[in-house]
C-alpha cells in the first residue's frame, strides 16, 4: 500500500470534473495539450503533468477513449459505439455514427466466436476540407 486509502485515490477532486466535463462536452477529440490549454482557463494552477495524469486516469478506468494517431493521441468523451475517421493529411479525426451500425456483423452482435460488446473501427484517408 502506497499510504493512500482508496477513497482518496478515487474522489473527484474539482480538476478532475473540469477535465471530464471538457472532453465529455467537446464536438472535437481534443489532445492532451488542447485540454490542458482550455483547462488552465479555468484552472490557473493546473499543471500539464496533472491533467495528462487526470486524462490517463479517465482512460484506464474506461471514463473516455483515447484515439492514437501517427504523430499525435486524441481523446474523446464519447462512449457510444461509433467509428473515427482519421485524416492523413491534417490529423483531424471525425465520428461516423451511422455508416457502420448499417454492416451486418454489427447490427447483429455475433459471430462465430462470441458476442460483440463494443467495437472501436478507425477509416483513414482524406478529407474533404484537405481534399480541396
Amino acid at each position: 500500500m502506497n499510504g493512500k486509502n482508496i477513497a482518496e485515490e478515487e474522489r473527484m477532486t474539482s480538476q478532475k470534473e473540469i477535465v471530464l466535463d471538457y472532453v465529455k462536452n467537446t464536438k472535437c477529440h481534443p489532445s492532451a495539450q488542447k485540454v490542458y490549454t482550455e483547462t488552465k482557463r479555468l484552472l490557473p494552477r493546473i499543471s500539464k503533468a496533472t491533467v495528462y495524469r487526470i486524462l490517463n486516469n479517465f482512460k484506464d478506468k474506461g471514463e473516455i477513449q483515447e484515439i492514437a494517431t501517427k504523430n499525435i493521441t486524441f481523446f474523446d468523451g464519447d462512449l457510444s459505439s461509433h467509428s473515427h475517421f482519421i485524416c492523413q493529411a491534417c490529423g483531424t479525426v471525425f465520428d461516423i455514427f451511422d455508416e457502420c451500425s448499417k454492416c451486418n456483423i454489427i447490427k447483429n452482435k455475433k459471430l462465430k466466436v462470441g458476442k460483440i460488446n463494443n467495437y472501436r473501427i478507425y477509416f483513414y484517408g482524406i478529407c474533404k476540407k484537405c481534399k480541396k
